[in-house]
């Protein structure tokens, strides 16, 4: 598919791109042929520079109106009526695109465990084939925070002078042992569910409810439970944090799969962007495009100082901090700041006005 500028309305518009070629990938793997689901959104103005490319996180969609919903649609920072805004469900999500519950082509079952390992190069690889097919030749912005800032920021160091400005939030250049260590512990949960192992989509359903308890953890700060779990009253056992972390997982367990967060969470593990490219300050100081890196100051998973790291050593780097008890969850909450903050980046530019 092909863009071409007389085409295009300001009304979302959501397509599926298909790739009939063996996608190569870090592991060794490969894929025979893949899909990307994904959204469009406003129009791609005549000079063709005004291009948004929205990544989400771990378990989100391809619909970033929604979960984002305080920056991007009508009258938001970025708006439709001014942006052209693109996001793709990333590739072994379960929105859509190419995931472990989708056939195998050469077996005509589905993948289930069989699915291969994937990395944040590997989604960043697949998000560049879909810019190709688009026919999109510059991209103004890319953003996204966390996973999708992991890929952001892979696909910014092969982007070079393709891309304008690239918004990392609440992310960082390598995976920390400590997010490995917690990913690594919800992946036991999954596998400790009995029915993991079994050809089910099904499969690890309660484990995942649990792998999503120990990422509520992570995701928010102590003083956010206090704030909104806290007891008011006297009591041995039913507390609130209880039920909340229970109904966070089955909320999420009821909504995704077991074997999507399983290839995600590796996905996410992965990440280093200076892996085979002479480690990650070299990688670093050969992105070309503006840096804006966004840290938060209570974020105990993804901490502000390897925001910091990013900015400080990418040649055009700017480093700002949301202030917030959300934790890690505060760049999808903290929306008045998030304005604030790309306000200012853009001022030059005039990009937002």
């Amino acid at each position: 598919m092909n863009l071409q500028f007389p085409y295009l309305t300001s009304e979302m518009t959501q397509e599926i791109f298909k790739s009939n070629e063996t996608l190569s990938l870090e592991s060794g793997e490969s894929l025979p042929g893949f899909q990307l689901s994904y959204t469009t959104i406003g129009q791609l103005n005549e000079a063709k520079d005004n291009v948004v490319w929205v990544l989400h996180a771990l378990t989100g969609d391809a619909n970033p109106h929604e979960w984002w919903s305080g920056l991007i649609g009508e009258d938001k920072f970025f708006d439709p009526n001014r942006h052209f805004i693109v996001c793709a469900n990333m590739l072994g999500s379960c929105y859509g695109s190419t995931q472990p519950l989708d056939e195998n082509p050469r077996t005509g079952e589905p993948y289930y465990y069989d699915f291969p390992t994937l990395t944040t190069r590997d989604l960043a690889n697949t998000l560049e084939l879909l810019r190709q097919n688009l026919g999109i030749s510059q991209i103004n912005t890319v953003i996204g925070g966390s996973l999708g800032g992991q890929v952001a920021l892979e696909w910014a160091f092969t982007l070079g002078d393709k891309l304008k400005n690239a918004i990392i939030v609440a992310s960082n250049a390598k995976a920390s042992p400590w997010i490995i260590a917690f990913n690594e512990a919800q992946r036991m949960a999954i596998e400790a569910d009995q029915t993991w192992g079994e050809k089910h989509p099904n499969a690890g359903k309660r484990g995942l409810e649990t792998a999503r308890a120990i990422g509520m953890i992570s995701y928010r700060h102590p003083k956010t439970f206090i704030l909104r779990q806290g007891e008011t009253e006297e009591k041995t056992d039913n507390f609130k944090i209880s039920s909340y972390l229970r109904y966070q997982g089955l909320k999420l367990a009821n909504r995704f799969n077991a074997f999507s967060y399983y290839k995600l969470s590796k996905a996410m593990d992965s990440h280093d962007v200076g892996r085979s490219r002479g480690g990650t300050e070299v990688a670093l100081q050969h992105i070309k495009a503006r840096v804006l890196a966004i840290g938060v100051d209570s974020d105990v998973l993804f901490t502000a100082d390897e925001s910091q790291f990013i900015a400080h050593h990418v040649p055009k780097g700017t480093y700002r901090e949301i202030n917030s008890i959300y934790g890690h969850d505060a760049f999808l909450i903290e929306y008045e700041q998030l304005n604030y903050i790309l306000k200012g980046f853009y001022l030059e530019s005039n990009f937002a006005s």
